[in-house]
């Protein structure tokens, strides 16, 4: 729980994502991590607990770059934005000194809302369960027909449900292939505002590369994502070199 909290709330401060990719991100994390990675998909209790933790806390959080920026993180607080726009408040940097009704509301209404899902949540633990008594020959259909009814009711379109069928082709396809939905979430997300700001960025320095190096925050995240990026790599080599060093093994200890 106390991965899943923290991993959610480093997701809820990228402008933009939302609680559903900190969940595939903690669920991602906890399976690398885990001795017994071929448990999770059976019901594993720290691949249920870690991305359910994960999501509640990048919930709240994703209030910070909605009220500080302007940037939603996910539907409803785009729904939360458009209200606030509406009632004359333009969230950004001057929300508190501005707002300051409207600011310590939200924050006491975390409060309140914490306890009323407790009382809600606890008592009726029994019930929630029992939804997953539910055959999945019904189960699943189930949700095709609501998510199918959910992105035509956006627009009245047919043809974004039949977008919809596509992508779900596609990802079951990558499912099958080993591709784990977690970075695909998140450069569908995050990949337009990294070239929009990638672009402006470039416009700024004159076409020169250097300026991200040169600056020592954006200097810092380079040099993070390189670790990463050597760290992935390193431990990828490392499986293969052992899987190959068991599978020489095997017909020596044969003989």
């Amino acid at each position: 729980m106390l991965r899943g909290t923290a991993l959610g709330s480093l997701c809820s401060l990228i402008p933009g994502t939302g609680p559903t990719i900190a969940s595939f991100v903690s669920y991602a994390v906890e399976k690398k991590v885990s001795k017994t990675p071929e448990r999770f998909g059976t019901g594993a209790l720290e691949g249920v607990v870690c991305p359910e933790a994960s999501t509640h806390s990048s919930v709240q959080g994703d209030f910070i770059p909605t009220m500080s920026l302007g940037i939603p993180g996910d539907a409803v607080m785009a729904l939360l934005l458009g209200a606030l726009t509406i009632q004359g408040i333009v969230p950004g940097p001057q929300l508190i000194s501005q707002h300051p009704d409207v600011f310590w509301g939200l924050v006491a209404s975390f409060w309140v809302g914490n306890i009323m899902l407790v009382i809600l949540n606890v008592p009726m633990i029994g019930l929630w369960v029992k939804l997953l008594t539910i055959p999945y020959r019904y189960l699943y259909p189930s949700a095709l027909f609501f998510i199918c009814i959910g992105v035509y009711s956006t627009n009245n379109d047919m043809f974004q449900v039949g977008e919809t069928v596509v992508l779900g082709i596609f990802g079951y396809v990558l499912l099958q292939l080993g591709f784990h939905p977690a970075p695909i979430l998140l450069g569908f997300v995050l990949g337009p505002r990294f070239e929009e700001n990638f672009r402006r960025a470039m416009l700024i320095s004159r076409g020169d590369l250097l300026v991200f190096v040169e600056r020592p925050i954006s200097a810092v995240f380079v040099g993070l994502c390189v670790v990463l990026i050597a760290a992935q790599i390193f431990f990828r080599a490392r499986t293969v070199n052992g899987v190959k060093e068991a599978t020489e093994a095997l017909p020596r200890a044969a003989e």
